[in-house]
């Protein structure tokens, strides 16, 4: 009875007690760090996606600009077969470009993982060094090889394998090499850092059990790294359908993809709300995609 009655005067106490307080003189330097961050982001992050996503609901003015009349035309449009085919063909490009980044770049990765660390380190620096220039400029660099008398039909009619200069400039194909190139990095990374944390008994292991080197690899190898694949295809596959430039550079006028039609609802047609129900469209599927590879075990942090 007697602990019984102790137990409770314990409890009751406890909470009797008021929480302490944060001081003031803790809580002015935290608030002088952590408010001007809060600040930015509500200002140059939040408020910009806000505004995006209330014009959406909005009506084009006759000059351009926005009308106030709440609608969802915007949105509907978006199902017209000719928006939807550039859907189709950014979803088909980007999943190319995917795949040509993830079959290049895996065994890229295993090398740098399984090499010295003075090689690795070279390895790395030089996968790290496009990022060093500027990414419109290496694409004009792309232009100057694969134009009519640029510098790959010039090595191929000097070789006499072909007798007149090949189309290769403003082609899907050609989009497809500027989007690989500018983001094969970010394949890369993600699968070196999955491979170099592969805990090697496992691979011994399997030896010792009488597995060969492809179904060590199969069974062992490949299902560990799944998640450094997931983050580097999501690295990947989201900027390609963003990055205008370089579909506007090197496929002309014949590569149309989702970034450049955002780009063209609001800086040629003048579409504000068009491009801005687009704008969330492609932020919503991000979305989804990043909570895909998360849901697989997938980490966009796992690039070192």
């Amino acid at each position: 009875m007697t602990s019984t009655t102790t137990a409770t005067t314990v409890l009751s106490s406890k909470a009797s007690t008021p929480k302490k307080q944060m001081p003031l003189t803790q809580f002015v330097p935290l608030l002088l760090m952590v408010g001007p961050v809060v600040l930015w982001l509500l200002i140059f992050v939040a408020a910009p996606l806000m505004y995006i996503f209330v014009i959406s609901f909005m009506k084009k003015g006759i000059y351009g600009g926005v009308v106030i009349s709440f609608n969802f035309q915007n949105y509907l449009r978006i199902f017209d077969p000719l928006y939807l085919r550039i859907f189709l063909v950014s979803i088909i490009i980007a999943t190319a470009t995917t795949l040509l980044c993830l079959i290049l770049g895996y065994p890229f990765a295993y090398i740098i993982a399984r090499a010295s660390d003075r090689n690795k380190n070279i390895l790395l620096s030089l996968i790290m060094l496009p990022f060093w220039t500027n990414s419109l400029i290496r694409t004009y660099g792309w232009i100057i090889l694969l134009r009519t008398n640029g510098t790959f039909n010039t090595l191929l009619a000097s070789a006499n394998l072909i007798s007149h200069p090949l189309q290769m400039l403003y082609t899907n194909g050609a989009v497809m090499v500027g989007m690989v190139y500018t983001l094969f990095p970010f394949m890369v990374l993600p699968l070196y850092s999955s491979i170099e944390k592969l805990d090697h008994c496992l691979l011994e292991a399997a030896n010792d059990l009488g597995a060969n080197q492809r179904r060590a690899f199969l069974r062992v190898t490949l299902p560990l790294t799944v998640p450094g694949i997931f983050a580097g295809c999501i690295q990947v596959f989201i900027p390609t359908l963003g990055y205008f430039f370089i579909s506007d550079l090197l496929g002309g006028g014949n590569s149309i993809l989702v970034g450049n039609l955002i780009r063209n609802q609001f800086l040629a047609a003048r579409d504000w709300p068009f491009g801005a129900a687009l704008s969330i469209l492609l932020i919503v599927f991000t979305i989804v995609l990043m909570r895909v590879n998360k849901h697989f075990g997938g980490s966009l942090e796992n690039i070192t």
